[in-house]
Parts: C-alpha cells; structure tokens; sequence
C-alpha cells in the first residue's frame, strides 16, 4: 500500500519519477528475479551504447540469445564481444543495419528471418536528436526517418518470426517527452516552421505510442503483444551528446543505463506484460499517454498516421 502510494505521488509530480530517485524508491516494491529467457531470442535495436546496450547484456544475462542491430559491424563486434565476456552468454551476434536508412533496415529484417529461426522479443531501442533539419538518405526528415520509418519496417519486415514464435513481444522504446507533444498528421517531417531538435524528437516519440496501440490491437488475435515504455531520465552518450545543457544541469538526479533499460528487460521477461497489449510503461507500471487534454488527438489522424508511416516506409500493413 505504501508502495503504491509513493509510485502515485511520483506519478503525479512527474518529474521526480523520472530521476534516478524515484527509480529507487520505486524499485524497493519489486520482485528481485525475472525469470530465465534460456532458448528465447531477442533483437535489440541501438544496441551498441547506452539503454539498448545495457538491456542487451541484461537479455543476454538471463540466457536469451541476442541479436544486436548496429550501423557499425565494429561498434556491434565491440559490443558483442564485451557483453559475451560480461555474461559468459556466447549466443550474441550482430546484424548490421541503418535504422535511417529504409534499404539497410529492410536488409537486416531479411537477414534475421534467414538466420533466426524464431523472434521471441523485439526492442525498438534505436532513436536519434539532431540538433538541426536533416534529410536521411531516402530524403525523409532525419528523425522521422529513424524513430519512426526504421521502426514501422524493421518491425513490419519481423512480423513473420514474431507471429510464428508467439507469443512474442515488441517493446518500442519511447520518452517521457512525448507528453509535451500533439500529433501534427499534417506535418510528420517538420517541414513547417523552426525546426526544434527536442520538440521533433517529442513528436516522433507521440507517433511511436499511437503506432503500439494500433500495433496492439492489430496484433492481438495473433499472439503479439506490443508495449511502449520510457525510461526517465538517463546518462547516455546520446543524451549528453544531443541536449548538452540538459545533462550538465540534470547530471546528478540522471539514472544510469541500466536503470533505464530495467523496464525494457521486465516487459520482455515478466509474465504481467502478456496479459495486456498496446500500453505505456514506465517503471513497471503502465502510465496514462496523456498529461493535458490539448495532446489528444482524433481518430481520423491516428488512420491517417498508420497510413502514411507505412506508405513513406514502403511496407505492408498487418
């Protein structure tokens, strides 16, 4: 009761809960073993640094063989060979892939149907901030092109190991900036107006939540549940690399990689996670999608959304 009621308050305030804080008084209400994924296999996305990193030696640690996406076969090796060591799990390979790039992504889809024989958990981890407008290689905006497009085909071209190997999990790493976000339908690749790195990226991380739910319920008769979490506040290089003032001011409250990936591992180890689909986590709960009732957004524009991701990504619709 007294657990609950912290995560309440923590919940409500906001910010606390997202600080390496409220990570700890929340973790005191939880059950310390997640059960052995031994002969699971588990695709992680931006696995090379940071949260997807950290939850990759985690997967890997629980028994499961991991299968790390990176843009750089040396960055994944490095990062293969240095999880093996830790875990003693030699059952880490890498597959290369460009999440902002469409034929690259769709090439380590492709590869992973070849090689894997099942997908028992896939985490869309990936994600990028540019501080300015920039066109991916298809031409699409940088940050739509990877958070959203890379994920929409990546997932789209797993689904055949994913429904096979049901029940399976998608777990879609978003952000606590999400909230400040409305979806703008009419304007998916910022193309009007200043271009704000960080209200962009909260952007993309709206559209990843409403394509979970829409994933969620498509997804269901066939065994796949499909989650969307965030992980607070996090060291990372990519934090410190893309909102520098942020992490200098927010340094000592920011909680370290694996306490940002902790949730990611629970939802695709735990057995709650399978008794729902297409809900928002954070800290093992799952949490309301909207703070503020001007975030909402209409039914039409959440078609018109799982529309236009898939027509720009190129792939079929479930």
């Amino acid at each position: 009761m007294v657990a609950t009621l912290i995560d309440r308050a923590l919940d409500l305030t906001v910010l606390p809960g997202y600080t390496k804080t409220g990570y700890a008084l929340r973790q005191r209400d939880w059950a310390e073993d997640l059960p052995a994924l031994t002969g699971r296999t588990v695709v992680v996305t931006g696995a090379t640094s940071g949260i997807g990193r950290a939850a990759a030696q985690r997967f890997a640690a629980l028994g499961a063989r991991v299968v790390l996406i990176a843009r750089s076969q040396e960055r994944g090796e490095r990062a293969a060979a240095e999880i093996r060591a830790a875990t003693g799990n030699s059952e880490v390979a890498v597959v290369v892939g460009d999440l902002a790039s469409l034929e690259s992504v769709k090439a380590a889809a492709a590869t992973i149907v070849e090689r894997e024989a099942a997908v028992d958990v896939l985490v869309n981890n990936a994600g990028v901030l540019p501080p300015a407008r920039e066109l991916s290689v298809d031409g699409h905006e940088l940050t739509f092109a990877t958070n959203v497009l890379g994920m929409v085909a990546l997932t789209e071209g797993l689904l055949p190991r994913l429904v096979a190997t049901a029940p399976s999990r998608i777990i879609n790493v978003s952000s606590g900036g999400m909230y400040t976000a409305k979806l703008d339908v009419d304007d998916l690749q910022a193309e009007h107006g200043d271009f704000d790195g960080a209200a962009v990226y909260a952007h993309t991380k709206r559209m990843q939540v409403i394509l979970t739910e829409q994933w969620g319920e498509r997804l269901r008769p066939a065994g796949v549940v499909v989650h969307s979490m965030h992980p607070g506040w996090v060291a990372t290089p990519g934090v410190e690399t893309s909102l520098p003032r942020f992490n200098k001011v927010m340094g000592p409250l920011l909680r370290d990689a694996d306490q940002g990936a902790d949730t990611i591992v629970w939802l695709g180890a735990a057995d709650e996670p399978l008794r729902t689909t297409g809900r928002f986590w954070h800290d093992r709960r799952t949490r309301p999608t909207h703070r503020v009732p001007m975030t909402r957004e209409r039914e039409e524009d959440r078609t018109r959304l799982w529309d236009a991701v898939h027509r720009l990504a190129g792939t079929e619709p479930v």
